[in-house]
């Protein structure tokens, strides 16, 4: 079969690899027939991640048709069209009997590798390096899916798969993080970043009872995006300091609630402001470009501008430790900080229902299709952030 395989920093291949195969009796076999390029993949493109061995079939937002089921799978027959999850859980482990899927104890074969990083496990990832497991991903023409009879969920006959694709990954990340900034009816909610799950996290925050969204970013699809489809109010901090705005709009008190929904690698305002006073100057002016941008990520600049006593719910991914943290600002403000990776089976049904039902159709993010054969392309443009690129989906 073809599949997007990782070869090194920047450089995805269509390769032709074998196969998959039904490798346990709670496996299935799907053929992809949409699968999505996510933020979280260009961590892998740009050679941030660890344990990334060339070869290794990436992509972690598929969805498509069951062409073989294991033996102990009663819940999907042949035909079916399903959703899969990009976290693998097992459904019986301490953490899955509390819908803690993203923290299962039994899906990570390489759990002493992860262990040995950050104290324990998390679960294993689709397509999402060797740390997380190994897993082959969902850019491809089939994808084995372990424990499918947690994970998958079926899609009704009436949904098409740009409508039912997200369910995989970015709208339940959204809605969980919404959900963990613990919004409250009438809540100002600031949210950076205005990506795929961006744009999910602001339509969630609207389910959820706030009474005003402020989506920051500083990409003018994006933001027009966050306008028209979220009836967010926007800030581009290319071009206004982020704190003052949102002091001025919330009358000096700060949002509510705060949503981190940029992560590694964001710029903010003082990161822009440093690079345009690039000058000859002597080691006065770059002490001083330092100073301004070492503690200026967005996560730093939620917990500058949140008021006292809000919460900030963190959904970005982070490939490493911070350069510096304001933990005593957190602490002297009060402030409630909420993050995870999603537990994506437990509000699957959920979100699924909201699409049915009208209230929402997801496939508004999607800007670039394309084929399989596509895919390195179309990682570039994404990555790059040309032609207003803001969500890829590629149909195998």
């Amino acid at each position: 079969m073809k599949a997007i395989c990782w070869h090194g920093r920047n450089d995805v291949r269509v390769d032709t690899v074998d196969n998959p195969k039904i490798e346990h009796p709670r496996d299935i076999i799907i053929r992809v027939t949409a699968t999505g390029i996510c933020g979280s993949d260009l961590h892998l493109y740009r050679g941030e991640m660890p344990s990334m061995e060339a070869g290794d079939v990436i992509g972690h937002e598929p969805m498509g048709e069951v062409v073989e089921v294991g033996s102990e799978i009663d819940k999907f027959k042949h035909g079916d069209r399903v959703v899969v999850p990009f976290t693998i859980s097992c459904g019986r482990c301490f953490f899955c009997e509390r819908q803690l899927y993203s923290l299962c104890d039994e899906s990570n074969p390489n759990a002493v590798q992860a262990a040995t990083m950050i104290g324990h496990s998390p679960c294993g990832l689709l397509g999402y390096s060797r740390l997380f497991g190994g897993y082959s991903g969902g850019q491809a023409e089939l994808l084995r899916v372990p424990f499918a009879d947690v994970g998958p969920i079926k899609v009704p006959d009436g949904l098409e798969d740009n409508q039912a694709l997200f369910l995989s990954d970015i709208f339940p990340t959204g809605y969980m993080a919404a959900e963990n900034a613990q919004i409250e009816p009438g809540d100002t909610v600031a949210v950076w970043g205005c990506g795929p799950v961006a744009q999910f996290a602001i339509q969630s925050a609207w389910m959820l009872g706030a009474g005003r969204v402020i989506a920051i970013d500083q990409h003018t699809e994006r933001l027009e995006m966050a306008r028209k489809h979220g009836k967010a109010e926007t800030i581009n901090f290319a071009r206004s300091d982020v704190y003052e705005t949102l002091q001025e709009m919330t009358g000096g008190r700060g949002p509510d609630r705060c949503i981190d929904a940029a992560g590694a690698g964001a710029e903010t305002h003082a990161t822009v402001v440093a690079n345009q006073a690039k000058s000859p100057g002597g080691e006065s002016a770059r002490a001083s470009r330092r100073q301004r941008s070492k503690s200026t990520g967005p996560l730093a600049q939620a917990i500058k501008c949140c008021r006292k006593g809000g919460t900030i719910s963190v959904l970005a991914v982070y490939t490493g430790n911070l350069r510096s943290f304001p933990i005593s600002a957190a602490m002297l403000k009060g402030l409630t900080l909420k993050t995870a990776q999603t537990h994506v089976p437990k509000y699957m049904p959920l979100l699924l229902e909201r699409i049915e039902s009208g209230q929402i159709d997801p496939s508004f993010v999607i800007t670039h299709e394309g084929s399989l054969d596509e895919g390195p392309e179309l990682y570039q443009t994404f990555s790059q952030r040309t032609d207003h690129c803001v969500k890829v989906v590629l149909k195998p």
